[in-house]
């Protein structure tokens, strides 16, 4: 079952989706200039998807099959703003993309959605894999110099510290990578221990950095992730 999703109207601002609360493997979240939640339908996976889905993306990340080809469909999931529901109706595609709702599983990532404040539109995805700790993330080309690497991956610090109880995340990049390498420092991250060397989805063997986040604090779970499980 989806959240319900209705569109609010900030003053002098874009129309934004209203996810409901943490619950049953469902998370939101906001930081300064996003609002980030768990997908509620394949259109939400869709423009994750798009955002990542430029060759420059396809550089670091090498998704192989998971890429959209066709620029039009990347261009038009892009443009749309997920809490304007008329206008996601107003197209056959987007239609169908919504009447599809997206279940997460109970061993699969944690994926969040990102959506710019400013202007409503779909910005990128980020996640935490519960098992490994590990995270990822990326930007739509749209979004990307301006900071807000900085703050998607902050939102998936705090996913893993303060909604699915993990003391310490890490993440992997590429040396050549600066703006993933500056981003994850500004969120917070150190250098770690891990393999020198890593294999993209695509089959690319790439030099790899690890850095970690480790929390300060006590750590929390919140109602989406449920309580810890029984010990075996």
């Amino acid at each position: 079952m989806g959240w319900p999703r209705w569109g609010r109207r900030r003053a002098a601002g874009p129309l934004l989706p209203l996810p409901g609360p943490c619950w049953s493997r469902r998370h939101t979240l906001r930081t300064a200039r996003l609002l980030l939640y768990t997908p509620e339908t394949s259109l939400d996976l869709a423009a994750a998807l798009a955002a990542a889905s430029d060759a420059e993306a396809q550089r670091w990340l090498g998704w192989g099959e998971r890429v959209l080809s066709d620029p039009h469909v990347v261009k038009t999931l892009l443009g749309l703003r997920p809490g304007d529901t008329g206008a996601l109706r107003s197209s056959r595609t987007t239609r169908n993309l919504l009447a599809q709702p997206w279940e997460p599983g109970p061993d699969d990532e944690v994926i969040l959605v990102a959506v710019r404040l400013d202007d409503g539109r779909y910005a990128g995805s980020t996640g935490v894999h519960p098992g490994t700790g590990e995270i990822g993330g990326w930007l739509a080309p749209d979004a990307r110099g301006q900071g807000l690497g900085t703050e998607l991956f902050t939102a998936a610090v705090l996913l893993a510290h303060t909604h699915l109880g993990l003391r310490t995340v890490r993440a992997g990049h590429e040396p050549a990578n600066g703006a993933s390498a500056r981003a994850l420092a500004n969120a917070g991250f150190v250098a770690a221990d891990g393999p020198s060397r890593h294999t993209l989805p695509d089959g690319r063997e790439i030099e790899a950095r690890w850095l970690e986040h480790t929390t300060t604090t006590r750590t929390a779970r919140c109602p989406g992730t449920g309580p810890p499980a029984p010990p075996a």
